[in-house]
């Protein structure tokens, strides 16, 4: 497989956050019995940033949400949030978050109104002062005029924002969010990732998400790629996609796609993965390239891809294997 590139050779060695950050992970370790989930993972996020954590089933990005947000602790290293540490001092830390999980927590039988209004009371807030800021955060969020009405009346993507109001409602400088448009419709999805660039904008609030959507990585600030517990890739969209340093081509075999991945290999020196039964190659100009190799190998090539680089491709490039895959199969480097 490609050798990182030099800049991303080794994207978790800092071991001291950055001035001013507000989320500062050093070295984390977390272990389930026999199997380690966090393998020594360490990225900090600034303030006011939109901090995507990328990652397939099993990567190890809730084991770490839920280190963030106090629910455990880890086996070893520090998480800082806030200038607090999530194992030691993890009561004054959740004063200063605010979570949205990945399953619902509001209360469907309530109205919306009622939903804050106990939110409130878990932060300590009382009286008018709690009134004026279940006004704001209903109107910030779009249900002002629902207030009064029970959420089980309101669709996927009017809930999930009872549960950031919930979330913003103590005012914390940071937000975390756990897969949150799970279940939510195209434009529900748009809507939601169009407050959170808000709430960085306009509230300077420093916003953690996790997901496994290459879309939505794309609309974050920088990105943290997980696999397998390990950190594999830290930078903004942009700077990790201009690693590839070409064209991504996808060759489809006729019939033995290793076989084929060799040929070309030995004949265009050019690296090559085999990927099911595709090969894959990372070249400048592929539509010329593609035009070689068909008049080199007639017969031999089944269907063509051209395309630009995208976050998949980083990912592959890191691991060797798809972002998803069916059979679990890591495909082989030639």
């Amino acid at each position: 497989m490609t050798s990182k590139s030099s800049a991303y050779a080794d994207p978790g060695v800092e071991s001291s956050s950055a001035p001013d950050a507000v989320i500062s992970l050093q070295h984390v370790v977390h272990r389930y019995e026999n199997r380690t989930a966090l393998n020594g993972v360490s990225f900090d996020v600034r303030a006011a940033e939109l901090f995507g954590l990328l990652g397939p089933n099993g990567s190890g990005k809730t084991t770490l949400f839920r280190i963030l947000s106090t629910l455990m602790f880890p086996t070893a290293g520090r998480a800082v949030v806030m200038g607090c540490d999530a194992s030691e001092d993890a009561a004054r830390l959740r004063r200063q978050i605010g979570v949205v999980f990945q399953a619902q927590s509001v209360d469907p039988k309530l109205t919306a109104y009622e939903n804050l209004w106990h939110q409130g009371h878990l932060y300590g807030l009382r009286g008018p002062s709690l009134n004026t800021r279940i006004s704001e955060m209903l109107t910030r969020v779009g249900l002002a005029d629902r207030a009064k009405e029970r959420v089980e009346t309101f669709s996927g993507g009017m809930q999930r924002r009872i549960e950031l109001a919930k979330g913003l409602l103590h005012r914390p400088g940071v937000l975390l969010l756990d897969e949150p448009t799970t279940g939510l419709d195209p434009g529900a999805r748009r809507d939601l990732w169009q407050y959170l660039q808000m709430l960085r904008d306009e509230e300077h609030v420093s916003v953690l998400v996790t997901t496994h959507l290459m879309e939505e990585a794309e609309r974050c600030d920088r990105l943290a790629i997980m696999n397998e517990g390990n950190l594999v890739a830290l930078g903004t969209p942009a700077e990790l996609k201009s690693e590839i340093g070409g064209d991504v081509v996808l060759l489809e075999a006729a019939h033995d796609a290793a076989r084929l991945a060799d040929d070309i290999r030995a004949r265009f020196d050019v690296h090559t993965t085999v990927i099911d039964n595709q090969v894959r190659i990372e070249r400048p100009g592929g539509h010329r390239f593609v035009t070689d190799v068909v008049e080199a190998f007639p017969g031999g090539i089944q269907a063509i891809s051209v395309s630009k680089p995208a976050l998949e491709d980083v990912f592959i490039r890191r691991t060797g294997h798809k972002f998803w895959s069916e059979n679990g199969d890591a495909p082989q480097p030639s």
